[in-house]
């Protein structure tokens, strides 16, 4: 299982919604590497400091460090915290993958194939191919004189377009996972 480090802490900007109808800015970043109730937390403080009378409306008015993942402005907040938890262990190859599984709704899911359907990764999908049938003494019998000639770029894509792996491109890598 690769271990990614995120390039900083996921954060959310939340604003008023009282001190916004009323055309004024009242807000601010939120780190998110903390639990749901605590950020609850820090929200209730936000709205409590607005200057708005009946201020108890909020929304996410923008994010950072969550890499390809796109927040809506009224994201739960338990995923949020969840989601920050998993890209500070595996950084964007988790948010492409959180991606690939249809967004933060499918966070269990992606974590279930990081932890048990990743295959491993590559410069390519080629060199990939070649590592498992190493790996896997789908080589054995086969001198080193002779490998130069085995297409891996084509078994790998067979792979993949027969359905038993996807792969993802994160950071000049192809990540692969077995569909199963």
């Amino acid at each position: 299982m690769p271990m990614k480090h995120s390039p900083g802490t996921p954060s959310i900007y939340v604003a008023c919604l009282a001190s916004y109808n009323a055309g004024t800015l009242h807000g601010r970043w939120i780190e998110c590497d903390r639990s749901a109730s605590e950020i609850r937390d820090e929200i209730k403080k936000i709205l409590k400091q607005s200057s708005q009378p009946y201020a108890e409306e909020w929304a996410i008015h923008d994010y950072r460090y969550f890499g390809s993942v796109r927040l809506s402005e009224y994201e739960c907040l338990d995923d949020i915290a969840a989601f920050a938890e998993a890209y500070e262990e595996w950084g964007e190859l988790f948010s492409e993958l959180v991606n690939h599984c249809g967004g933060l709704s499918q966070l269990d899911r992606a974590k279930c194939l990081l932890q048990d359907e990743y295959a491993g990764e590559g410069d390519s999908l080629a060199d990939w191919a070649e590592s498992f049938l190493e790996e896997t003494g789908g080589l054995e019998n086969v001198p080193q004189n002779l490998r130069s000639y085995i297409d891996f770029d084509s078994y790998g894509n067979d792979m993949d377009i027969s359905g038993d792996i996807f792969t993802l491109e994160v950071n000049g890598k192809t990540h692969v996972f077995w569909n199963r």
